[in-house]
């Protein structure tokens, strides 16, 4: 019997998961402005857009924000949850799933973020003026994160120290948001 679980709980894992990342990336990609031009940000707007134009008829934008993006966002993630919670023999609590989910996806984010600034300052050295779609993604994503770093530490003698102050709160927020809301997440479901 734990080989069927197993096996649930990965293909839960494999294909929400995947979906997951790709409704929130879009998200960020629209936050960061991202061109919607470039072949990949057409590949997640490809996969994301069915349930978000239903969505956007339902729930409009708010601030600049699309709202129906983190709706989806937060559905396609509390399904995932309390399919898996469900597959592990746990009580589906709705209120643990969405502040796991919550975790989660603020989780991705921040890894998108670290990511994309790490993968802007190798490149920096590497290769400055490449243009490839996957660069200007990451550049797209790594240099409005960056901004208001750069207005606290200026480059020094040509040398951008903004990606480290940069890193540094993104980790900080990892630890003192996400662990946080994982944390109780877990605990509204035990």
């Amino acid at each position: 019997m734990p080989y069927i679980q197993n096996a649930l709980s990965f293909a839960i894992e494999t294909i929400l998961g995947l979906y997951l990342i790709a409704v929130t990336l879009r998200f960020v990609f629209q936050l960061c402005r991202v061109d919607f031009r470039n072949p990949i940000s057409q590949m997640i707007v490809t996969v994301t857009n069915p349930p978000l134009k239903a969505l956007r008829k339902i729930i409009p934008g708010l601030f600049g924000i699309d709202m129906a993006s983190v709706v989806l966002i937060l559905i396609v993630g509390t399904i995932k949850t309390s399919l898996l919670l469900t597959v592990s023999g746990y009580p589906t609590n709705l209120s643990g799933a969405l502040v796991l989910t919550l975790g989660e996806v603020i989780n991705t984010i921040i890894w998108t973020f670290l990511i994309s600034i790490l993968a802007s300052a190798v490149l920096s050295w590497v290769a400055p003026r490449a243009h490839h779609p996957v660069i200007s993604i990451v550049r797209d994503i790594s240099d409005p994160v960056l901004r208001p770093f750069r207005r606290i530490l200026p480059p020094m003698s040509g040398i951008d120290l903004s990606p480290l102050l940069a890193l540094l709160a993104l980790n900080l927020a990892l630890k003192l948001v996400v662990h946080p809301l994982t944390d109780i997440g877990r605990q509204l479901i035990l």
